[in-house]
């Protein structure tokens, strides 16, 4: 947390409040992250503790901070508005599913481009670590962190975007992200190859906005979106044929002949 000039007593809360608010709406403070002790946090502000306890309920009273125990954290802004209705929708309709994969070729297209033209040396810095994690998930062959460090470097190129509303619905979407991201793996692991190319889909995004080119980071997330929508839909049309397949060969389980 990065330190502000000390204050008077007038007002002060206030003045850490909007503080602490600035840092959760830049996105410094995270969701879910825990907050300093309070003799320590006071500290680094240069106030009182009755001053900042004075400050942290405000935010705790607008849903930005959450206290468990004797932690305070960030809150999950917008998690539940937004996430666990569209989690619903995409396990109930395929459709719904497809737009939501052409929602984000949208939203990540610009950001990617955005991330190329803005992102400074410590968000280049955080792009190439995830890069690292993704290669070293894909070779050892983990699911589970190769979705980790898809779903991450995703959030390090909102962050790189420098636009604070679109970082901050992505934020909120981030659990439904990696739900989705997990979601299209399993199904994708069907055809031959398929994490080479997703690996080298997002090998390509990174690079373009670590060497400040605008057209190919849009390009290339473009051409990863676009290639998640077909392939899930070429899977999807597939086993429905199977099944369509299998119930014709059983008579949909109705027949008493081949009961």
């Amino acid at each position: 947390m990065s330190e502000i000039k000390s204050i008077g007593p007038e007002r002060a809360s206030d003045c850490i409040r909007k503080h602490i608010e600035d840092l959760i709406l830049e996105g410094s403070l995270r969701p879910g992250e825990q907050l300093l002790p309070e003799r320590e946090m006071a500290a680094r502000l240069n106030t009182s503790r009755p001053t900042l306890r004075d400050a942290l309920r405000a935010l705790e009273a607008a849903g930005l901070l959450i206290k468990e125990g004797r932690t305070v954290k960030v809150a999950r802004l917008g998690t539940k508005s937004i996430t666990d209705p569209l989690l619903k929708m995409l396990s109930d309709h395929r459709e719904v599913a497809d737009d939501y994969l052409e929602f984000r070729d949208v939203v990540e297209s610009s950001a990617a481009a955005m991330a190329a033209e803005r992102a400074n040396a410590p968000e280049i810095k955080r792009i190439e670590d995830c890069v690292a994690r993704i290669e070293a998930a894909h070779d050892t062959g983990s699911p589970a962190d190769e979705v980790d460090a898809d779903a991450e470097l995703h959030i390090a190129i909102y962050e790189a975007s420098h636009n604070l509303v679109l970082l901050q619905i992505m934020r909120a979407l981030a659990e439904n992200l990696r739900t989705d991201i997990l979601y299209n793996r399993q199904r994708l692991f069907t055809v031959p190859d398929v994490r080479d190319v997703l690996r080298d889909q997002h090998l390509a995004i990174a690079r373009a906005i670590i060497e400040r080119q605008p057209d190919a980071a849009r390009s290339a997330a473009h051409e990863h979106l676009d290639y998640l929508r077909r392939a899930i839909r070429e899977v999807h049309e597939t086993q429905v044929k199977l099944e369509l397949s299998l119930r014709r060969r059983d008579s949909g389980g109705l027949s008493a002949l081949k009961g």
